[in-house]
């Protein structure tokens, strides 16, 4: 099933063009409101699962064109995302630590929505495509042979990073702005997806693809990422698992940008970049600026607008390469 949520937070799945909206079928799951409702299905799927099954089965549904998609995944307990995650096309010689850090749950978005570039003085903004992981019970110091049994379904995210803002917690600084995080189109449950380490990403900026690989080439694979996160903190149903990006293709994101993430059997994720500062840099990918051109620093530098620097931006210290790079 495809899970979806639309308009004033309906929720729904998705039956080939059309919509069939479930919330009333889960009035006895206790909410806030129902942007909660996602994660208490989750938690209790096997109780409902054939009572939606019989509904979507009976009712056709609203046509999808003309809804107001919103995130499936509005309110998530965590976001754990896997850093540097990827064997980078075979670049990296061999896989770095296993490493996360956590987003702000209130930075999520939803397709069509916009990521908001504030006055902030960073280097550049970016975003990293990524398929998503759902958890689906509470995982506590899972091991990595039983870990796929506790995973719910798999969504699209964009993991956006504002960077260069050198601080004692740049993670922080960097990572958990308001906006910086687009999820969705669809959840889309893990039985619609025979392998998740087999799955093609692309991102494309107006139009033109920027990244583009597959999930095969993830370093840590989904059962260790879910064994390790789980020995730190306990994961609960609805958390979302970002799994990491291969940095070659990661761009500038300037404002006017319209960008679509699809992940192969998940859908297409359509994102709108605003910058009232309207700055600007060449719209080129990491790979073209160090491993094509042989340029420092780990992207290109600002062209115009505040915080440019002119020729000094087109030379990064050691300490910028390494702190850019996730």
């Amino acid at each position: 099933m495809k899970f979806l949520y639309f308009n004033d937070f309906k929720l729904g799945v998705l039956k080939g063009d059309n919509v069939v909206e479930i919330t009333d079928l889960l009035s006895d799951i206790p909410v806030r409101d129902s942007r909660d409702l996602i994660n208490g299905l989750i938690e209790n799927f096997d109780k409902y699962k054939k009572t939606i099954e019989d509904y979507i089965d009976q009712n056709d549904g609203i046509g999808l064109k003309g809804l107001k998609l919103r995130s499936p995944c509005p309110r998530p307990n965590n976001i754990d995302c896997m850093a540097v995650n990827y064997m980078e096309d075979g670049t990296r010689k061999e896989p770095a630590p296993i490493n996360a850090f956590h987003k702000a749950t209130s930075t999520v978005i939803g397709d069509g929505d916009t990521m908001e570039l504030t006055d902030i003085p960073a280097t550049i903004f970016e975003g990293e495509a990524e398929l998503a992981v759902i958890i689906g019970k509470r995982a506590e110091n899972v091991s990595e042979k039983d870990a796929m049994d506790y995973v719910f379904g798999y969504t699209n995210i964009i993991d956006g990073s504002a960077r260069g803002l050198i601080a004692s917690n740049f993670f922080f600084s960097m990572k958990s702005r308001a906006s910086y995080t687009p999820v969705g189109p669809y959840l889309v449950t893990k039985d619609e997806i025979d392998d998740p380490q087999k799955l093609q990403i692309v991102l494309k900026n107006n139009g033109e693809v920027m990244q583009n690989f597959n999930t095969d080439d993830m370093a840590h694979k989904i059962p260790r990422c879910i064994e390790w996160l789980s020995s730190i903190h306990t994961l609960e149903p609805g958390d979302i698992i970002a799994t990491g990006t291969n940095h070659r293709g990661l761009n500038p994101f300037m404002d006017g940008d319209h960008i679509e993430l699809e992940v192969e059997k998940i859908g297409t994720l359509n994102v709108h970049i605003n910058d009232p500062l309207k700055r600007t840099w060449e719209r080129v990918t990491r790979k073209v600026h160090v491993e094509d051109r042989g340029l420092e620093g780990a992207h290109t530098p600002q062209l115009t607008g505040k915080y440019a620097k002119g020729e000094e931006a087109r030379v990064s210290s050691d300490k910028d390469r390494k702190l850019t790079s996730i």
